[in-house]
C-alpha cells in the first residue's frame, strides 16, 4: 500500500495537494517538514506536509515527492493549527499564510537555467541576431546560467524574449534548478595538525622555529595561549581573524605555519545572533507604588481571583493596561516577563513599528541578556532562518520582541503575549494576503497556549475598551 502526503503549497491556491511518498522515505516523513514537489510541467516548489495517509486520490495519476529537505519538522502543531484559523477567519489560503510566515532562507526557488545546445550557423546573420549571438556567447563553455544570471551579465532588459527566440531556434534548452537562498555563515577556524597535537613532534617544531623563524614561533604560542591547548581538556576554538588580530603576525607568516604542518585551517558554522548581546545583566529595578497596584491587578486578574476594587471577575485571560504616555508600562511589562521565565515560560512582546524596537531591545536586553531575541522583516533573511531554527532548538529564546510578523515563529511554552500600542493601525497587514491583525491573531496564538494576553496602551481601541468595560 502506498504512503500519500498533502501538503501546503506557496500559491494562492485553495485546496491541498496530493502527492505520493517514494518508498525511501516512507516513515521519515512527518507532518509539519518540508519536501520539494513538482507543480506543473517544470516547476518545483518546496511545500509543508499537512497530512500522511494511505488514501490514493481518484482521476489522476499522482505525481511523486521529489525530495525531502528536513529530518525534523520546522512547524509545530500549534502553528498548524494557528495557520488553519488565520486562513479560515481571514478568507485566504493557506499558501498565502505560508507564504507571509515562512522566511524567504527556508523556501526553495526554483530558477530557469539556460543551458547551451546545438547552436546554428553564426555565420549566417539570418539565424541569429546579434543579441542572440552576446547571450550564446556567455554560454560557452558553461553548464548552464539562469535567466536572472544572464540579464545582469548581458544587460538586456527583454532577455527572456531572447531566451524564447533561442529556444525556438534549437540553439539553447531550459532545465529547473531548486536554489537555497539561505546559507550558513561560515568562520575560518585554527587549530594544531594532527602531527603538531603529539607534545614530541609539537617540542620539535619549536626548536625548529626558534633557530629559523622566531616570528612563527611567536604566532606558535600566541595560539596555544589563546586556545589553551597545552592545557588538560578540550582547546578552546580559535577563529584566524582573532589569531591574526590578537598576536598581530601578518598573513605571510601565518601561511609560513601552515606549510609547515604546524597549524591548519577548517570551516565551522556559525550563527548570527547575539552578537550584540551584553555579557551580565541588571536587575529589575524596582517598581513605584502605583505600579506596584497595576503589576497586582494584572497578576490578580489573570490568576483567577476578583480584582480588588475593579468590579469585575477575575479569571480573565486578556487583560487591558490602560495608563498614559511615560507612566511605566514599560516596567510593568519586564515585572511580568520576569515572572513567566521564572515559570519556564516564553513570552512574546509585540510593537507595532520597527522603529520602536531600537530602544525598547536595549532596555530588554540589559535584564534579560542573551534570552532575548528580536524579529522582524527588516531583518537580513538568513538572521531571520537562524532565529526560526534557534525557536526549534532545545533551547530557543525565552522572550521574543518583534512587529506583527513575529506571530508565526515557533513558540514551544508560550505563557504571555503582550501587544503594546494594541490600539496602532500598523497592527493590521493591508497587502497582500493575509491582511490579518497581529493584535487579534495574537489572541488566539494565546489561547491555544493556553497563555496570558496583556494589552497596553494610553488610548485604547473602541474594540478593546468596550471589551473592558462593557463586555467584561
Amino acid at each position: 500500500m502506498r504512503t500519500y502526503i498533502d501538503v501546503i503549497l506557496p500559491l494562492p491556491l485553495w485546496s491541498l495537494f496530493t502527492y505520493a511518498l517514494p518508498q525511501q522515505l516512507v516513515g521519515q516523513v512527518q507532518v509539519g517538514s518540508r519536501v520539494v514537489v513538482p507543480f506543473g510541467k517544470k516547476k518545483f516548489y518546496t511545500a509543508i506536509v499537512q497530512r500522511i495517509h494511505t488514501q490514493a486520490p481518484q482521476g489522476y495519476e499522482v505525481k511523486e515527492v521529489s525530495a525531502l529537505l528536513d529530518e525534523a519538522p520546522i512547524l509545530l502543531p500549534q502553528q498548524l493549527a494557528f495557520w488553519q484559523w488565520i486562513a479560515d477567519y481571514y478568507l485566504c489560503t493557506l499558501g498565502d499564510v505560508y507564504k507571509a510566515a515562512l522566511p524567504s532562507g527556508l523556501k526553495l526557488e526554483s530558477e530557469t537555467i539556460v543551458v547551451p545546445g546545438e547552436a546554428p550557423d553564426e555565420d549566417d546573420p539570418s539565424l541569429l541576431s546579434e543579441r542572440e549571438r552576446l547571450l550564446l556567447h556567455l554560454l560557452e563553455g558553461s553548464e548552464g546560467m539562469s535567466v536572472s544570471e544572464l540579464a545582469k551579465a548581458t544587460g538586456l532588459k527583454n532577455v527572456m524574449g531572447v531566451v524564447k527566440g533561442l529556444l525556438e531556434k534549437g540553439a539553447i534548452s531550459v532545465q529547473e534548478e531548486l536554489k537555497q537562498s539561505y546559507r550558513p555563515r561560515m568562520e575560518k577556524r585554527v587549530r594544531l595538525t594532527a602531527d603538531a597535537r603529539n607534545e614530541h613532534r609539537l617540542h620539535i617544531f619549536f626548536d625548529e622555529l626558534q633557530r629559523r623563524a622566531p616570528k612563527q614561533l611567536d604566532l606558535l604560542i600566541k595560539y596555544l595561549d589563546l586556545s589553551g591547548a597545552m592545557a588538560p581538556g578540550e582547546p578552546r576554538e580559535v577563529s584566524k581573524q582573532e589569531l591574526l588580530a590578537r598576536s598581530g603576525a601578518g598573513a605571510a607568516i601565518y601561511s609560513a605555519l601552515v606549510k609547515r604542518g604546524v597549524l591548519e585551517e577548517y570551516l565551522q558554522e556559525v550563527g548570527r545572533l547575539g552578537a550584540s548581546s551584553p555579557t551580565t545583566v541588571t536587575p529589575l529595578h524596582p517598581l513605584a507604588e502605583a505600579q506596584q497596584r497595576a503589576f497586582h491587578a494584572i497578576r490578580t486578574a489573570f490568576s483567577g481571583a476578583a480584582v480588588p476594587n475593579s468590579g469585575t471577575p477575575g479569571t480573565h485571560n486578556v487583560c487591558l493596561l490602560h495608563g498614559v504616555t511615560a507612566a511605566g508600562k514599560t516596567e510593568i511589562y519586564m515585572h511580568l516577563i520576569d515572572e513567566q521565565l521564572r515559570q519556564g515560560r516564553q513570552v512574546l512582546y509585540l510593537l507595532p513599528e520597527i522603529a520602536l524596537t531600537t530602544q525598547i531591545t536595549q532596555r530588554l536586553q540589559r535584564v534579560f541578556g542573551s534570552r532575548l531575541g528580536v524579529y522582524h522583516s527588516k531583518f537580513p533573511d538568513a538572521e531571520r532562518v537562524e532565529i526560526w531554527q534557534k525557536q526549534l532548538s532545545d533551547e530557543p529564546y525565552d522572550l521574543i520582541l518583534g512587529v506583527r510578523s513575529s506571530i508565526f515563529l515557533p513558540f514551544q511554552r508560550l505563557g504571555l503575549v503582550i501587544v503594546d500600542e494594541e490600539h496602532e493601525g500598523s497592527f493590521k497587514q493591508q497587502d497582500p494576503a493575509p491582511r490579518y491583525h497581529a493584535r487579534n491573531a495574537a489572541l488566539v496564538l494565546a489561547a491555544q497556549f493556553g497563555a496570558k494576553t496583556l494589552l497596553g496602551t494610553a488610548t485604547p481601541s473602541l474594540e478593546s475598551w468596550y471589551n473592558a468595560t462593557v463586555a467584561g
